[in-house]
């Protein structure tokens, strides 16, 4: 009986074009997930001199994690919970006049004189440790940002019925249609307007 040749060869002529489709197919259809960074706007450059703004003390409000993780709130130590409700007194105050020398009607603060006097001129001073814990920094920054939202929630409630938030992921949804965005656009102004987020990190301290 005859013995066949050696075995036959296979085709591997179109595998590079198979691999590469294979290829294209996993890019296309793979999904990446990516990293939520903190929401925050950076103020624009300008020619302004450090000695151009001058912001009261009693406008300040100071914020600060040690190495310890320990908060300190116009330097006196607070829990963590309490936070959020000593920020919102503080925002809330109306204890003066604004930017522009109006009163601010709408704060249901206790006017304290020696605190904020409006809004719009009070600001949030944070300030951490190089040591501090990624997850305390992140818990205080949640905190700070929903003192602001719990603000700006109840005046668009008052308003229009509706919660700031609610109207806020709304106009950020690539699904709204672009009339319903053309509305909500002028309220969340409005609102943001009137409680604006000024929220500054100071340099870290390094021990």
């Amino acid at each position: 009986m005859a013995r066949r040749g050696g075995a036959p060869e296979v085709n591997a002529g179109s595998m590079a074009d198979i691999a590469f489709l294979l290829l294209i197919f996993f890019l296309v259809t793979t999904t990446i997930e990516t990293d939520a960074g903190l929401d925050r706007k950076l103020p624009p450059m300008d020619d302004a001199t450090p000695e151009d703004v001058i912001i009261k003390q009693k406008n300040i409000f100071t914020v600060e994690v040690n190495k310890n993780n320990q908060l300190l709130v116009e330097e006196n130590l607070m829990r963590l919970e309490d936070l959020r409700a000593a920020a919102v007194k503080f925002l809330d105050n109306g204890g003066g006049v604004g930017e522009e020398g109006e009163r601010c009607d709408y704060c249901r603060g206790d006017r304290d004189p020696a605190s904020s006097d409006h809004p719009n001129k009070a600001v949030i001073s944070l300030r951490n440790d190089r040591l501090t814990q990624y997850s305390t920094y992140i818990a205080v920054q949640n905190e700070l940002v929903a003192a602001y939202n719990e603000l700006r929630n109840r005046e668009a409630e008052r308003l229009f019925g509706r919660s700031f938030t609610d109207m806020e992921a709304d106009y950020l949804d690539p699904k709204t249609q672009q009339s319903v965005k053309d509305e909500l656009k002028p309220r969340i102004e409005r609102i943001q307007g009137m409680y604006p987020q000024k929220l500054s990190e100071a340099e870290p301290k390094s021990n």
